[in-house]
Order: structure tokens, then C-alpha cells, then sequence
């Protein structure tokens, strides 16, 4: 038998953090190795096992695998969360683009100058509101289901869900207008092998501080 993936990435969120949720979803056990110094990831750069010299990557199935979106398309395929056919694909193509897009603000958003985070937090919270979860919305109304695609648990309902869960960090009460997507959190929530990477002493990673910008900052040079 295979052994479990092993994840190399820093002891935070950042890109890595949407594999954590997609291989705890598909309750699939993983290891992590931390890269904790900028000499860890000179190795890893020096071993050559970084195409692109970069991390996210993923031991799995033989292969040493980088960038983060054809990772989570493997194992969304691997693990039956990328629909039936090519068209459920696309749809969940698309739900997961724009949930990337999202999550992609609030986690550049530690990152960013003091003086412009209270800008930047504002139009996270206006994109969210207006343009990201009104689609979801209207999609869980549209076609009645519990799900986004096919009415069964796919990848785009998992990184909704992320992306859901990040976007309260930032206004708890961010769904209070849209009652499909407060329904939805509750049900995908309550799935076994989601409810349990949500619980206290999982793999998933809490929200990004100071210190952790700092020593990403160090690893990184930036």
C-alpha cells in the first residue's frame, strides 16, 4: 500500500492550507514536513525536487508534485470530488476559481502595510458580499440542491467552505443575508470528515499572525 502523502510547506495556511481541507475532506491521512528556515527550503531547492523552486509540494503516489492547483485537481480526481463528466468539471472549475480569488485577498491580507490593511479588509468584505457569495447563493436556490454540482459533495462545496470560514474571520456575521449559504455552512460543516478537521488538535492551521508573517518573511526573503 501507498504510504500517506506528505505535505512540505511552512507551519501555516498560505497555499497549503487548501490541500489540508481537500485531503481531510476526502479522509485521507497525511504527514507534514515543516519548513521551518530559509536553509529548509534551500534543500529542498537544492535537491531538485522543486520544478518551479517553489512549495506548495505534495509526496503522492510516486510523484513529488507542485503548484497548488494541479495538486488539488489530482486529488479532487483521485477522490471522486471532481463531478461525473467533463461539464460538472467546469462548473466546479469555476466555483473554485472564484473561491480562490477570494481567498487569495484575505490571505495576501496579513502581508500587507498597516496603512492600507483597513482598505483592503473593506473591499474583501465588499467582495464577498456582492460579487463572490451572491453566485453561490443564487446556484444552491437555482437548483435546489444541497450541494453546488451534481448534488453530491465535490470539491467546489469544500473550498466554499474555506473560503466561508475565512471571510467570518474577518466580519463574523458575513453570511447574514444570504440564508442558503448559512444552511450550507451547517450541513457541509457537520459531514464526519470535515467536522473532525474542524475540530480543536487537527492539521488545520489557525489564522495567520505577526509571527508568522515574520518567519515567513525570513524563509521567503521578503
Amino acid at each position: 500500500m501507498a504510504g500517506k502523502p506528505k505535505l512540505h510547506y511552512t507551519k501555516g495556511r498560505g497555499k497549503m492550507e487548501s490541500i489540508r481541507w481537500l485531503l481531510a475532506a476526502a479522509g485521507v491521512e497525511f504527514e507534514e514536513e515543516f519548513i521551518e528556515t530559509k536553509e529548509d527550503l534551500e534543500k529542498l531547492r537544492n535537491d531538485g525536487v522543486l520544478m518551479f523552486q517553489q512549495v506548495p509540494m505534495v509526496e503522492i503516489d510516486g510523484m513529488k508534485m507542485v503548484q497548488t492547483r494541479a495538486i488539488l485537481s489530482y486529488i479532487a480526481a483521485k477522490y471522486n470530488l471532481y463531478g461525473k463528466d467533463l461539464k460538472e468539471r467546469a462548473w466546479i472549475d469555476m466555483y473554485v476559481e472564484g473561491t480562490t480569488d477570494l481567498m487569495g485577498m484575505i490571505m495576501y491580507l496579513p502581508l500587507q502595510p498597516a496603512d492600507t490593511k483597513e482598505k483592503n479588509l473593506a473591499l474583501i468584505i465588499e467582495r464577498a458580499t456582492t460579487r463572490y457569495f451572491p453566485v453561490y447563493e443564487k446556484a444552491l436556490k437555482d437548483h435546489g440542491h444541497d450541494y453546488l454540482v451534481g448534488n453530491k459533495l465535490s470539491w467546489a462545496d469544500i473550498h466554499l467552505l474555506e473560503a466561508i470560514l475565512m471571510t467570518e474571520e474577518c466580519k463574523p456575521d458575513i453570511l447574514s443575508t444570504f440564508p442558503l449559504l448559512q444552511a450550507f455552512k451547517g450541513r457541509t460543516s457537520n459531514i464526519p470528515t470535515i467536522k473532525k478537521f474542524l475540530q480543536p488538535g487537527s492539521q488545520r492551521k489557525p489564522p495567520t499572525d505577526e509571527k508568522f508573517v515574520a518567519s515567513v518573511r525570513k524563509i521567503f526573503n521578503i
